[in-house]
């Protein structure tokens, strides 16, 4: 269909200039591949394929509003994307696809709500994510990324759980994500990927400690991390990220030894 293709093409647009820093531009490009696509949806409701294209329309415009600071009109439009794919999924409960989607709105929505301060609507979101990630990741533990997203869910949880003070929780959310990217990271030693996220994991565990007053074992998780950190900048010195990562763990190594 000539319609669905047009569509396809002003996202690739978008894509382009979301690269290039022009978000204005590219939530244009965005908002005419919604018209489209949400024409398409209305005129069959039952194609699941137009109603997932139309879900993915307003997860790029979100982003796109998410990066301009335009965040309750971000959130209207992740709650759409969420309530279609709602729908799909259970139309489909079998299809992983489906509910891979829905559990990628589900933390889109709640990383808003914790920008906007919503702390326990975000642990709801994000506990609603990886109940479904934890299911998938159990039907086929195999599938690295799979594992990984359900990683990214027990770190999310753990992080509201800081905000929230809950230090205990957070500690296990932690851990938990900590457990399944030393296994990603085993099993694919050469992953680049792999290894950041531990160095991650092992950032946020020091930070609890400082902040449980474990300066000891703080500086345990902070001495693996920059061990982690040195192998990476050697694979690549010219990595922003990596580099980035330096500095942040320097000065909270210098902090802790105050």
């Amino acid at each position: 269909d000539w319609q669905r293709d047009l569509s396809i093409s002003y996202d690739k647009i978008g894509d382009v200039q979301v690269a290039q820093g022009n978000l204005s531009a590219a939530l244009k490009s965005y908002q005419s591949s919604f018209e489209i696509r949400q024409k398409l949806a209305s005129s069959d409701p039952g194609n699941a394929g137009w109603q997932r294209n139309l879900s993915i329309s307003n997860e790029r415009i979100g982003d796109v509003q998410v990066a301009q600071g335009k965040l309750s009109a971000a959130l209207t439009r992740y709650q759409s994307s969420l309530e279609i794919r709602q729908k799909l999924a259970s139309s489909d409960p079998g299809n992983s696809g489906w509910q891979r989607d829905l559990s990628a709105s589900n933390e889109r929505v709640g990383n808003v709500q914790v920008a906007q301060g919503n702390l326990s609507a975000a642990l709801k979101s994000y506990q609603s994510s990886f109940e479904i990630r934890q299911k998938l990741a159990s039907s086929d533990p195999g599938n690295a990324g799979w594992q990984r997203d359900l990683s990214v869910s027990n770190e999310r949880i753990g992080d509201v759980q800081v905000a929230q003070g809950n230090l205990s929780a957070a500690l296990k959310s932690y851990q938990s994500s900590f457990e399944i990217r030393q296994k990603l990271a085993s099993s694919d030693p050469g992953n680049p990927g792999w290894q950041r996220d531990i160095f991650v994991s092992l950032f946020k565990l020091a930070r609890i400690s400082v902040i449980s007053n474990q300066k000891d074992r703080a500086l345990v998780h902070y001495k693996e991390a920059l061990s982690i950190n040195e192998k990476l900048i050697k694979r690549d010195a010219t990595n922003a990220t990596w580099a980035n990562d330096r500095r942040l763990l320097q000065a909270a190594i210098q902090e802790l030894k105050k």
